[in-house]
């Protein structure tokens, strides 16, 4: 079961990549929805409300978008997803910003362009793997912390939130591969009981 996939740790700060008087400037980000790409996109188009093209591409998971933004069809979203596989990162997205310079570049142009811009962005990210997890609520009485911390320590589950009293109930997070024999672990012990947490 694959539940790690590579993104990067932060944004990026814009690069720049120049031809023939068109700027590209390229951004990197790390994503967690659809939602979060469209805020990032009309944040750049406020702060670069004079360039002539944002285009775009993103991944999640199986999921992808590229847009050329009225560039000539997959001049522009295209090269960018490419080299979002071309660097396997997952839950990012890159968006490549174009001044217009006065001199039409071609659609040739414009795949060099838009590919090594996107290319600059991502090879000035931290790229980190970070592992899918499974989220799940434990409750147990306060006299078997002991037993359910070690349990959760063993399989490296992270705790997000405790709440501890007669009745203790800690929501925590685990890798997807590890998560039904951390709940085995402590159904074993008899001591606490587990709900899953959409």
């Amino acid at each position: 079961m694959i539940d790690s996939y590579l993104t990067i740790a932060k944004p990026t700060l814009p690069t720049l990549y120049k031809d023939r008087g068109s700027k590209f400037y390229g951004y990197a980000y790390p994503i967690r929805n659809e939602k979060e790409v469209k805020e990032i996109v009309d944040a750049l188009k406020e702060e670069h409300h004079k360039a002539r093209h944002w285009c775009y591409a993103w991944k999640i998971g199986d999921v992808f978008r590229a847009n050329d933004d009225g560039e000539p069809n997959n001049s522009a979203g295209q090269p960018i997803y490419g080299q979002l596989l071309s660097y396997n990162v997952d839950r990012v997205l890159v968006v490549v910003v174009r001044y217009f310079g006065g001199t039409k570049l071609g659609v040739g142009g414009l795949v060099t362009a838009y590919k090594n811009a996107a290319q600059q962005s991502l090879s000035a990210a931290k790229i980190v793997e970070k592992t899918i997890d499974q989220y799940f609520t434990i409750v147990f009485d306060y006299p078997a912390m002991d037993k359910v911390l070690r349990v959760l320590n063993e399989y490296e589950a992270e705790i997000l939130q405790r709440k501890m009293e007669l009745h203790c109930e800690f929501t925590v997070a685990i890798r997807t591969s590890l998560s039904e024999e951390l709940k085995k672990a402590l159904k074993s012990t008899r001591l606490a009981k587990i709900h899953c947490v959409s």
